[in-house]
Formats: structure tokens, C-alpha cells, sequence
């Protein structure tokens, strides 16, 4: 907790001057653009991986970069979900996935979560991407866990669907889907690509979207 309050104390110090302007600016109302769904995982941080500043980013994270789909009694996704597109009118839906996800991972080998049960009954939000990827052949356990991370990303860009101020904004083509995994070793991110129904390369194709 030391290190945490020095680095409180440095950003009050030398990062905040420097942008002493924009908090400001931010202090009396905020207007980002993108949604910003990702995994809890310390390794992954949205801000520094795509390179915004504060106030560009809308950002929910949880165990597993899971989104629920739309029901009778929506939670804090749900309304984040919500707030994000019709309050704050976001035109752009990030599920961000990585390597090595811990919640992935207790997935695809069956890990019991007895001592668990919340992080259990989470997961189970995962139960479609869980039953394709047990459907496929994986040369290794490391391949049967990436399996799951890239089929967890589609399923939860489903769930997305099932809520109606998504769906609604992707029947006017007022927004956009967009599915990534994040490779924590090498930081580069692989994106679903709605045309071929598969994940590639972001860096060299920009423009690949979900939707």
C-alpha cells in the first residue's frame, strides 16, 4: 500500500500539472467515445494499451471481460451498458479478452470453484463459449485455454447484443462492435473480423470490426 500512496503522491506532484487543463475541462462533464469492456487482470490496462487520456475511455472491468445478457433484473453491467450508450451516447463497444486469463483458464480445465461460489456463478455467463471451444480439438492445454479467451470475446459480443440500447443503436448503424484479445507477452492484439469470422492481426488490419 506504500508504493500505491507514493504513486498518488507523484502523480499529485508532477502528473497532474501537466494536465492541470484537461482535469479541468473534465471536472464538469465527460464525453467519451468508446466503451471499454476488459478483464479485471492487473496485467491489462485499457488507458495505457490504446493510449488514452483521461476522459476517452468509458471502462467496466471484471473477472473474465464478461457482459450478461440483458434480463429482468439487470446488474452493474447491464447498466453500465446502458448508461454508456444512452446517456453518454458512446458510438463504439470494445470487448477486450487476454492471454493467460485466469477466469479462462479455470474454464477450459474444469478448475473446481467450490470455495468460490460468486466467481462459480459468474462464469457461467461463459457457458456458450465454454461449450465450442470443449467442441474443438486443442494440441495443448496453453491452446485450450487461448481457445476459450478468443471464444469468451464472441460470446459476450452476443450478450451485447440481447440488450436492447445496443441493439438498437446497431439497427440504426449508430455503433459499432468490436472484439479483441490482447497478447500481455508480445502487446499485440488480435480482432474478430465480422467478414471472415475469424481473429486477426489489428496492426495490420485497422479497420477489422464485429459487426
Amino acid at each position: 500500500m506504500k508504493d500505491v500512496i507514493e504513486g498518488f503522491l507523484r502523480f499529485q506532484k508532477e502528473a497532474f500539472p501537466q494536465r492541470s487543463k484537461l482535469f479541468k475541462k473534465l471536472a464538469l462533464n465527460q464525453n467519451p467515445k468508446t466503451l471499454f469492456i476488459s478483464c479485471s487482470d492487473s496485467r491489462l490496462v485499457p488507458e495505457l494499451v490504446t493510449q488514452r487520456e483521461p476522459g476517452e475511455l468509458f471502462v467496466i472491468r471484471n473477472a473474465g471481460n464478461i457482459v450478461p445478457p440483458f434480463g429482468p433484473e439487470p446488474g452493474g453491467v447491464s447498466a453500465s451498458v446502458e448508461y454508456a450508450v444512452m446517456a453518454l451516447g458512446v458510438r463504439d463497444i470494445v470487448v477486450c479478452g487476454h492471454s493467460n486469463c485466469g477466469a479462462m483458464s479455470a474454464i477450459a480445465n474444469c478448475q473446481c470453484l467450490d470455495h468460490m461460489p460468486a466467481v462459480a456463478h459468474w462464469l457461467r455467463y461463459s457457458d456458450a463459449a465454454k461449450a465450442i471451444n470443449e467442441a474443438e480439438e486443442h494440441a495443448s492445454d496453453e491452446a485450450r485455454v487461448d481457445g476459450m479467451v478468443h471464444q469468451n470475446v464472441i460470446a459476450q459480443l452476443g450478450n451485447l447484443r440481447t440488450h436492447p440500447c445496443v441493439a438498437l443503436a446497431l439497427a440504426k448503424g449508430q455503433m459499432n462492435l468490436h472484439g479483441w484479445v490482447y497478447d500481455i507477452e508480445s502487446g499485440s492484439i488480435e480482432a474478430f473480423d465480422s467478414t471472415s469470422g475469424k481473429f486477426i492481426s489489428l496492426s495490420d488490419n485497422p479497420d477489422a470490426r464485429a459487426t
